[in-house]
């Protein structure tokens, strides 16, 4: 008998004005798991992610979680979901007027109404997790540097110990040794929560890292989809230009005029 994946996608499509984004995303992803999501800029990634956490609604489509269609549910049904996943968003999206312990504990104050003190607490513990040490808790994320930034963005999206964790762009405006070092704590994280992961990156050392299985977006869709150790040899043209980083090939990038 075949196991009810922990996310499956069905049919997903999502339109802005006249840009179609996505077009019909059919995706599963087995309790466990490290998807990695590849695919240009601008082809629906992280809109993908967001219908699937709740924060935008899709035009069309079926989002099961554990079995339970969610793309209908009310307020109080979607907060209930929601309450599964901890998320890490593009350019880590901390409170600049909150410290840095206060980011991290938000969920748990602001969701779950911890009291501040055992919410600080826990804090502490996932921060130094992620290899922050006690004294960056009173700073704000104007005083960090962008890696730490990601720590600690990374430190929240751990700290409700979600079921399910999505990563958007986890490495993006990193240097090659910080982005390691995010790909690695994000392996120990997942790892030691038994954490369903969906990643989205254009950093192909980061995918090849982290994933046990690799999909790829373009047009809207899921065009191929594989174990992460095969995705070197997928035989997919549009997989093989984009991972090579070729500009010729059937992925034609939009240049504009000047």
């Amino acid at each position: 008998m075949t196991a009810t994946p922990k996310i499956e996608v069905r049919g997903l499509k999502k339109r802005f004005g006249a840009k179609v984004v996505l077009d019909g995303v059919d995706l599963d992803v087995a309790a466990g798991e490290s998807l990695v999501v590849i695919g240009g800029s601008g082809t629906g990634k992280s809109v993908m992610i967001k219908c699937i956490i709740g924060l935008i609604r899709p035009d069309a489509g079926s989002i099961r979680i554990d079995g339970e269609e969610v793309t209908g549910l009310d307020a109080r049904g979607r907060e209930r979901i929601m309450a599964r996943f901890g998320m890490l968003f593009q350019g880590s999206a901390l409170f600049d007027s909150l410290p840095v312990w206060e980011n991290v504990a938000f969920g748990l104050i602001q969701g779950r109404g911890m009291k501040r003190a055992q919410a600080k607490e826990v804090a502490l513990r996932k921060l130094a997790a992620v290899g922050l040490g006690e004294p960056v808790a009173a700073l704000f994320p104007a005083e960090l540097s962008g890696g730490m930034q990601k720590r600690v963005a990374l430190a929240r999206a751990i700290a409700t110990e979600p079921e399910i964790i999505l990563f958007d762009e986890p490495t993006t405006g990193l240097d090659p040794i910080m982005s390691d070092v995010i790909d690695d704590l994000i392996i120990n994280c997942v790892k030691d929560l038994g954490a369903t992961t969906i990643s989205i990156t254009h950093d192909m050392h980061s995918a090849r890292k982290i994933a046990t299985r690799i999909a790829m977006i373009y047009g809207g869709r899921i065009i191929w989809d594989g174990p992460a150790a095969t995705v070197d040899r997928s035989g997919n043209p549009f997989v093989d230009q984009f991972i090579n980083g070729r500009a010729d090939g059937p992925i034609v990038m939009e240049v504009r005029p000047l």
